[in-house]
């Protein structure tokens, strides 16, 4: 592995993931506040990550790999900690569905990616644009969300949810679009 900007970046981003958790439980009133803070800062680093892996021409076959891993470990473990703080009652379950979803697809396309790279037609099945704006909706989501707190007279956990949902259609959209584009291969004798 080539330690450059970029993958340390990534590196970053999943070193975070124990922090965040740590920090999500701790006692405190500004615990909201930081565990946004430390969920947008991965935030960030995604996004930046992949400008500069592009930018500086410091692409490899360890970052391709790992940023996608970093981003859904951070997305995923949002998820499970926000339905853990809220198991049952109004958050708890409408967070279980679309968190549900999100994982779900995450797993069912990585297996679907891993498949189509051993049959050699990974092109199938690259990055799209609805696949980067689901991305952002989650973001957007999960940042709300963590918050929590309601800000200048805004609802941040109902815009939150409501992201969330947003985000949950894109990822089922995305996820038919990859479907869709891997079935001829998928179905070949």
């Amino acid at each position: 592995m080539r330690y450059n900007i970029p993958n340390l970046l990534t590196l970053l981003r999943i070193a975070l993931i124990p922090v965040f958790v740590v920090v999500f439980y701790l006692p405190y009133d500004w615990v909201h506040a930081l565990t946004a803070a430390i969920f947008a800062l991965a935030a960030v680093t995604d996004w930046l990550d992949g400008y500069l892996a592009r930018r500086l021409g410091q692409m490899s076959a360890f970052g391709a790999f790992l940023d996608p891993v970093a981003d859904k470990l951070m997305v995923a473990v949002a998820l499970v900690l926000l339905i853990d703080v809220n198991p049952s009652g109004l958050h708890g379950g409408v967070l279980a569905m679309p968190a549900a979803v999100i994982i779900g697809r995450e797993i069912a396309i990585s297996a679907l990616r891993e498949w189509m790279a051993e049959l050699g037609e990974r092109t199938h099945v690259a990055v799209s644009m609805i696949g980067k704006i689901k991305t952002t909706a989650q973001m957007i989501a999960l940042l709300l969300l963590l918050y929590q707190k309601p800000l200048w007279g805004i609802p941040i956990v109902t815009l939150g949810m409501v992201a969330l949902y947003v985000a949950a259609i894109l990822t089922l959209w995305s996820m038919f679009i990859y479907l869709r584009a891997a079935w001829p291969v998928l179905m070949r004798d």
